[in-house]
């Protein structure tokens, strides 16, 4: 005897229409085909049933969570206001103290050429003051000659009470007896020129001093009347009349 099988059960759908003229359309379904669409069809109406029941928390929830990410954006833009606000302070800052900086420079460069300027005319001045220049006696003479030729010496005739004076700023060298003129003073101006005073009078400077254009070298008495002076350029004697400025 063969064995009992189960048999498959399926179910008929009919579709049909009201019109007169209508097909009959029919389908099988198997059982468990059937109860998965049943399945289906409950859990989408649960979900629907759910969302329905729920829909206002679910909302309130979204509305909420919109609220949220709307304020943290608010601070976020007020933060940023800030930040741009604190970055335009400060680079108004920078700006000022770069611009106070300028004239600060612009001051102290003012400063460093006025002050360049007037080391430039001292300098000139302390140049030229060390120049033998003018006559070197302070007060008239009744004569004066040229002598000598290869170390030639402005002879000049004073009177008593007149003063030899420098010619220039520099050091006294040296301080020594003359056969001529009794005594000579050799000053040197530090620039390549070296005066040199003649007289019988008694010198009232010695080794060491330092000199300027008019401190007085000899008082004249009656037995030094008469004065040489001479001028020596880079070692070599020049002319001292070129420079001599005859007074009386």
């Amino acid at each position: 005897m063969g064995e009992n099988k189960p048999k498959r059960r399926n179910h008929v759908i009919i579709v049909t229409s009201d019109a007169v003229d209508a097909n009959v359309r029919q389908f099988k379904i198997r059982t468990w085909v059937l109860g998965l669409i049943v399945i289906v069809l409950f859990a989408a109406f649960g979900a629907l049933l759910g969302y329905l029941v729920y829909e206002e928390n679910i909302w309130a929830a979204a509305i909420n969570k919109s609220n949220q990410q709307l304020r943290a954006m608010e601070v976020l833009a007020k933060e940023n206001e800030k930040v741009k606000a604190d970055m335009e302070a400060k680079e108004l800052s920078l700006t000022q103290q770069i611009e106070a900086l300028e004239n600060e420079v612009q001051v102290l460069s003012t400063n460093l050429n006025e002050k360049l300027e007037n080391e430039k005319r001292m300098t000139q001045q302390y140049e030229k003051l060390s120049i033998p220049e003018g006559f070197p006696i302070n007060g008239s003479a009744s004569a004066i000659e040229k002598q000598g030729v290869d170390r030639p010496v402005a002879k000049i005739t004073t009177n008593a009470g007149s003063i030899v004076i420098a010619t220039a700023m520099g050091i006294v060298t040296d301080v020594t007896d003359d056969i001529i003129y009794g005594h000579n003073v050799w000053v040197d101006h530090g620039n390549g020129y070296v005066t040199i005073y003649r007289n019988k009078s008694n010198p009232v400077v010695k080794q060491g001093d330092e000199v300027f254009r008019g401190t007085p070298i000899f008082l004249i008495n009656e037995d030094g009347m008469e004065v040489g002076y001479q001028i020596i350029q880079d070692g070599e004697y020049v002319n001292p009349l070129d420079t001599v400025d005859i007074k009386g």
